[in-house]
């Protein structure tokens, strides 16, 4: 149901029963005797306001509603000069007529009337809304204002004046107030009518001031503007508490009036023509379902599917649906036409229907509103079957048999019947399907350190649906996967996806994604062990209301319209699951804050699985339960379900050659990343991906090919020193050294880059090159010129003087007490130099309890240890780093010797095959600090 709202103006009138021939071109009449002087006095000078005045008046008698309209703009700029400049005056001539008063320019003292010097408007006809979907048959009346400049006020006063027949003669009128902060000078809304044919109204308005008078048998209201500023509220309050400020004035009587002046527009007698194509279409739903029910579903998806979406606002068209026939000849039509098209098949069929009219948007306001047509926008239908009430909207999409009995989240509506009716309100709960139904099937059966291979099948329905299908039509193949990936990184996170496909189900109406993919590891370090958390619905669900002002305690909180998610995903264990514990609880039954939850893990077969659904149910949480909410919620996030690695898991550096080779999830990892870049070999990040996974791996040329791939089109800081990486692990330090430079090439701030050059420099004999090329960017200065000095610290600790190191780290903390970074930093040189290890390990403790991420300390204290020949506790220490971080190769290589010297030859020999293997240039690190395996 569309209603014409006058762009430009803030009054939006329905308006009343045609008794004159409306005029299609503007007229041009002073302004009626009726209209009072503007309020004043205006705002000058520099403090003026951009708009000086707003007058709207509006006069209510023999059924017509005329709106007059004066506005002074003042223009303040140049941009506001090119808005205003060009005027543009809608009007619906099948109502009514626009009449132009007064258009003129005050300039200083002098006023230019702009229609005496004959300019005059052109009008157009400017579907402004088709790309919505609308027809308003709205016709515009423009005119490009001459001789404009800034610093002048643009005067102008314009009436429109309709009727609607539709209406049998009621009139009703919509106003929005202007409220503060808003910047306006003397501003009024005044209605005005006959004394002994008065509507009724009502104020929606805080602390609004409405003055009634009456002079010469005319009634008068009048509210000044701008009215006080509403309120604040809440952003998650119900519409009715955060309506816009409005004054209503209607000549309905109640609520059953406007049921019943509706309901003749819904009479379905005779609309369906025997041997009609329309009675063949009923004919043969009637033929195809002998339910009650199964017809019911079946004509409310011919409406939906045969039927596009056009609202058409012309010809009466705000009230006065299409015909049946003539919506089927045409195959289009808005709410109103579907659903008389809805109600004449239902009840050609023998089944109980009715039209309902309904406020998308504010709903809940509705019992609060005054009794008006205009208190709607929408129109559909309520079916009953068997004493079981339906909700049947022609403008939905992909409604099927398991979907008739969900519920709209609309609040109030107002049946339409011939013995007239009162607004009731629908009750919601969940639907019956999904929008979104979700099955993962992932592959993590090798080691929980690698990248997670996975496919993907994605269900989507109903609205969702409606706009992927669409999506697809409009799209090319690349940009269907594209569409496709940004779908499902949305609930897998990033990763490499291939084999992507959008495939819509006409039987079903939804629309199904497939894929294959792979993301980072979900498995992370907690309490020293391998944890994966299993849930979806709850990761990302909110509940926290505020109502911390003393005016927001009783306001209850608005909750989503109704709506599910589906998940199951199966992720296939290391070890056939044996050792694989859960914690948490995994199973869940409950409702927390209007939404209900339901969930099952399990672990069978070498797998975990878990199903879960979530569903907003609707309606409202009322303020004394947000408390308890909010507890429910904290408690249910608190035991979400997790599966616990064994201590002795297989992780990616202990895995053999044999391991990886017969491994599914090697074979998924690399033929996802070959698919993924085969379908878009121009797309760098496939190949950066599969780069780390093969470094990791320690396949460092397939690393090496994939990287300078990618840079000799889409060079980058990150791509060259990544690959300098991977070339010194090769041994090539001459190659790393050449790729850092490169990235100092690109970016010389890059303090990344500059630091790695000069280490690389230093590790080749180059210490002072290295040196002079930190202090050129420390004598700049600026934000990063302690992370300089520091690395200068770090690299003369490294490979120069170890007590010219200690002074520059201790000046460094003293200029930054505390700082556990620099305390562990200066830990580090003490202990490898084997210096000062007495302080050196009160520096390494102290950076420990500083620390929310002590494994570097840990691994610096590890080697002080080491160097006092405390073999214990560095043993100690390093169990704790290699527990939570089994690939730092330095405590791997370090816990080796220590084994060794305990004569642990055999755990020893293990330890330092890791390590090597991690890091091949390890013990040519640790050679330079004396430590030799």
């Amino acid at each position: 149901m569309q209603r014409f709202v006058r762009a430009g103006f803030v009054s939006a009138a329905i308006l009343i029963s045609q008794t004159v021939q409306a005029s299609d071109t503007p007229l041009y009449q002073p302004a009626p005797a009726w209209i009072a002087a503007a309020p004043g006095p205006a705002v000058s000078g520099e403090d003026a306001p951009p708009v000086e005045l707003i007058d709207w008046q509006h006069r209510i008698e023999e059924g017509r509603v005329w709106s007059y309209i004066h506005q002074k703009t003042r223009m303040v700029s140049p941009e506001m000069l090119s808005q205003a400049a060009t005027l543009a005056l809608p009007w619906a001539p099948d109502k009514g007529d626009l009449i132009v008063h007064d258009l003129a320019i005050v300039r200083g003292g002098q006023r230019i009337d702009l229609l005496a010097k004959g300019q005059r408007f052109t009008v157009l006809r400017r579907e402004q809304s088709l790309e919505r979907r609308e027809l308003t048959g709205v016709l515009t009346a423009t005119l490009a204002v001459e001789g404009l400049e800034v610093g002048d006020v643009l005067d102008m006063a314009v009436s429109i004046t309709a009727r609607d027949a539709a209406l049998g003669g009621r009139v009703q009128d919509v106003v929005q107030l202007i409220p503060l902060p808003a910047r306006i000078g003397p501003g009024r809304v005044r209605f005005s009518w006959p004394t002994g044919a008065a509507p009724r109204w009502k104020l929606l308005a805080d602390a609004a001031a409405p003055v009634v008078s009456t002079h010469g048998g005319y009634s008068e209201l009048t509210i000044a503007m701008p009215i006080v500023k509403p309120k604040d509220m809440p952003e998650d309050a119900p519409m009715r508490f955060r309506r816009a400020p409005m004054i209503e004035v209607a000549s309905f009587t109640d609520w059953g009036d406007v049921s019943k002046v509706m309901a003749p527009l819904y009479a379905t007698d005779g609309l369906i023509a025997p041997g009609s194509p329309l009675a063949a279409e009923v004919a043969a739903i009637q033929r195809a379902e002998v339910t009650p029910i199964g017809r019911t579903q079946r004509a409310l998806e011919v409406v939906q599917d045969k039927i596009r979406y056009l609202a058409v606002g012309m010809d009466g068209g705000n009230y006065v649906p299409q015909s049946p026939a003539k919506t089927w000849e045409v195959r289009y039509g808005d709410c109103k036409a579907k659903t008389l098209l809805l109600l004449a098949m239902l009840r050609a069929m023998g089944i109980e229907a009715e039209a309902v009219t309904a406020n998308l948007g504010m709903g809940d306001l509705v019992p609060e509103r005054l009794p008006s047509a205009a208190a709607f926008n929408h129109v559909f239908v309520k079916a009953t079957l068997a004493g079981e009430t339906l909700w049947l909207d022609g403008t939905g999409n992909g409604s099927r048999l398991a979907d008739i009995r969900d519920t709209p989240a609309v609040g109030y509506v107002l049946p339409i019947r011939t013995a007239g009716a009162e607004p009731m309100l629908i009750e919601t709960r969940a639907n019956a399907r999904p929008m979104i139904d979700m099955t993962i099937e992932a592959d993590e059966s090798l080691s929980v350190d690698l990248p997670s291979p996975f496919s993907v099948t994605a269900v989507l329905h109903g609205p969702m649906a409606a706009a992927m299908r669409q999506a697809r039509a409009q799209l090319g193949p690349k940009e269907q996967r594209d569409a496709a990936r940004q779908f499902l990184q949305g609930w897998t996170g990033e990763g490499q996806f291939a084999d992507l496909s959008i495939l819509p189900d006409p039987a079903t109406g939804d629309v199904t994604i497939k894929g294959v993919g792979v993301t980072s590891t979900p498995w992370a370090v907690e309490d020293r062990r391998r944890r994966r958390t299993l849930d979806r619905m709850l990761a990302s669900f909110q509940f926290a209301p505020d109502r911390s002002r003393p005016d927001w305690t009783k306001i209850p909180v608005a909750a989503p319209a109704p709506m599910g998610l589906h998940f199951r995903t199966r992720v296939k264990l290391p070890q056939g699951g044996q050792g694989y514990t859960l914690d948490g609880t995994p199973d869940l039954d409950t409702r927390i804050a209007s939404f209900a939850m339901k969930r099952s893990v399990r672990i069978a077969d070498g797998a975990v699985t878990i199903d879960e659904r979530v569903d907003s149910i609707g309606g409202e949480v009322p303020a004394a339960r947000i408390p308890a909410e909010r507890d429910a919620l904290a408690t249910a996030k608190a035991r979400v379900p997790q599966i616990v690695a064994p201590v002795d898991t297989p992780r990616r550096t202990t895995l053999t050659p044999q391991q990886t080779a017969q491994s599914s999830q090697i074979r998924a990892i690399r033929t996802t990343f070959d698919r993924a870049i085969a379908a878009d070999v121009e797309e760098s990040s496939g190949y950066v991906s599969r780069a780390a996974f093969e470094d990791g791996l320690g396949n460092r040329k397939a690393a090496l090919a994939d990287l300078t791939k990618v840079i000799a089109t889409e060079p980058s800081v990150d791509l060259y020193l990544q690959r300098a990486g991977v070339a010194e692990a090769m041994g090539d330090r001459a190659a790393a050294l050449a790729d850092a430079e490169r990235a100092r090439a690109l970016d010389p701030t890059s303090v990344a880059a500059t630091a790695r050059t000069a280490w690389l420099m230093a590790d080749g004999g180059n210490l002072s090159g290295g040196i002079a090329l930190l202090d050129e960017r420390i004598a700049l200065g600026g934000e990063t010129r302690s992370n300089y000095r520091s690395e200068k610290a770090g690299l003369i600790g490294e490979f120069g003087d170890a007590a010219e190191a200690i002074k520059l780290y201790d000046t460094l903390i003293a200029e930054k007490p505390g700082s556990p970074l620099l305390m562990n930093a200066r830990c580090w040189i003490k202990g490898t130099r084997s210096v000062m290890l007495d302080t050196a390990l009160k520096d390494c403790t102290s950076s420990i309890e500083l620390s929310d991420n002590t494994l570097a300390a840990l691994d610096s204290r590890a080697m002080v240890w080491f160097r006092m020949g405390r073999l214990a506790e560095a043993m100690t220490d390093l169990d704790a780093v290699l527990a939570a971080a089994p690939d730092l190769a330095s405590s791997r290589f370090l816990r080796g010797i220590v084994l060794k010297a305990l004569h642990r030859d055999a755990e020893a020999a293990t330890d330092l095959a890791l390590a090597r293997r991690i890091s091949p240039m390890i013990d040519r690190q640790y050679a330079r600090y004396g430590i030799k395996a």
